[in-house]
């Protein structure tokens, strides 16, 4: 996916030991809306990494941060992105998780999303992520080359005040997944979770639909890993993933298990969308739950989950003249009214609005509401208006 973006540049390869309070703040298109709420910004930190043939580079990594209310010092979530084909890792973008990063902000974590080596602007003849012959893929690579980035990321952390290292989680969606078993693998100082969304290493969903190159290996490799892991881990894959289909990742777990590690595994039905690797972002309602109450066990107890408000009466659902935005938003209330259910409106102090529908629609709404800064609350879900006023 394409992103647009903003810059801040803290100080390049100098970064490490600069006061965070020194880095600069250069908008790189006028377009790029960050997500206010969240304080979103973007840093790039030096980073060496070696690849699998031992060639090693330093470049600057963009890391994208997510914020929760308050000045902390809150814990860390480092939030990992997936692999895309060599033809689009250029064209990938900057990695912004932005609906699961406002749950994870608002269970009071501060999301940091390194947009790794090899990808986006970095992207060249430098691929510290390769594993060599997919039939016989060899890992160790891979492993030290996402290991250090993710620990990277951590350091960086431990320069900014409102961050508190000493309890941290790491997730991340497909090769982020992969690379969230990895770390927890590691057990590095103050890590206490894992999140693996969709994780694993050699899918094509085009040429080998559920069908992944050498399984056995990773199989394997996670075996290794299990038996250092210490911080438990939350796993979550969906049947219709066109990567590792239904049964690969069941294998993956019970080596897992059965070598030490410490993982949940919810069963889930297909998601809603026809590629059930992308559940990340496509099912969230039903993934959510099992989150919640992972992080609930390690002490995260905030309500962060948006739920549905009963319905007030306060006007009748196709009243456009009721629904307390500008004038100039009104027709997007009358957008809103055609679209399908589950959805959801909400509306800004300041007139603005935000609407979603599909799954976690109301999560959604909310977010594309709060994402410009103001105070948002829901005026619609479905066909009952939820409002009270003001």
């Amino acid at each position: 996916m394409r992103f647009r973006f903003w810059f801040v540049i803290a100080g390049l390869y100098a970064l490490m030991l600069m006061p965070y309070a020194r880095a600069q703040t250069v908008p790189a298109t006028p377009t790029e809306v960050l997500s206010k709420d969240m304080r979103e910004e973007v840093v790039r930190i030096p980073v060496t990494v070696k690849n699998l043939y031992g060639k090693e580079e330093t470049k600057p990594m963009p890391i994208t941060i997510y914020r929760p209310t308050g000045e902390g010092p809150f814990p860390l979530l480092v939030f990992n992105h997936g692999r895309a084909v060599a033809a689009k890792r250029a064209s990938q973008g900057r990695y912004r998780p932005d609906n699961a990063a406002r749950y994870f902000t608002a269970k009071g974590l501060v999301v940091m999303v390194p947009t790794r080596i090899g990808y986006w602007e970095t992207y060249g003849d430098f691929d510290p992520e390769d594993t060599g012959n997919p039939n016989s893929p060899r890992f160790e690579g891979f492993d030290e080359a996402v290991y250090a980035q993710v620990m990277a990321t951590v350091n960086f952390a431990k320069t900014l005040p409102f961050v508190d290292t000493s309890r941290w989680l790491v997730g991340g969606q497909s090769a982020g997944g992969h690379t969230s078993v990895v770390v927890v693998g590691k057990a590095p100082p103050g890590l206490i979770g894992g999140i693996n969304f969709a994780g694993g290493s050699g899918g094509n969903p085009d040429t080998r639909t559920g069908n992944p190159y050498a399984p056995a290996s990773l199989e394997s490799n996670w075996a290794g890993l299990a038996k250092t892991a210490k911080a438990p881990m939350i796993w979550l894959y969906w049947p219709n993933d066109k990567y590792w289909g239904p049964d690969v990742p069941r294998s993956w777990h019970k080596a897992w298990v059965a070598n030490g590690g410490k993982a949940e595994f919810p069963v889930f039905a297909r998601s809603p969308g026809e590629e059930g690797h992308h559940g990340l972002d496509e099912d969230m309602d039903h993934w959510l739950p099992y989150v919640d109450a992972f992080l609930n066990k390690l002490g995260f107890a905030a309500p962060a989950i948006a739920v549905r408000p009963p319905a007030t009466g306060f006007a009748a659902i196709d009243d456009v003249s009721k629904v307390p935005v500008r004038e100039d938003n009104k027709p997007g209330y009358q957008q809103f009214l055609g679209l399908k259910t589950p959805r959801a409106f909400a509306v800004a102090e300041r007139g603005g609005y935000g609407s979603a529908t599909g799954d976690y629609a109301i999560g959604r709404a909310m977010g594309r509401c709060q994402r410009f800064g103001f105070k948002c609350s829901l005026y619609a879900v479905d066909n009952d208006v939820v409002w009270a006023g003001k």
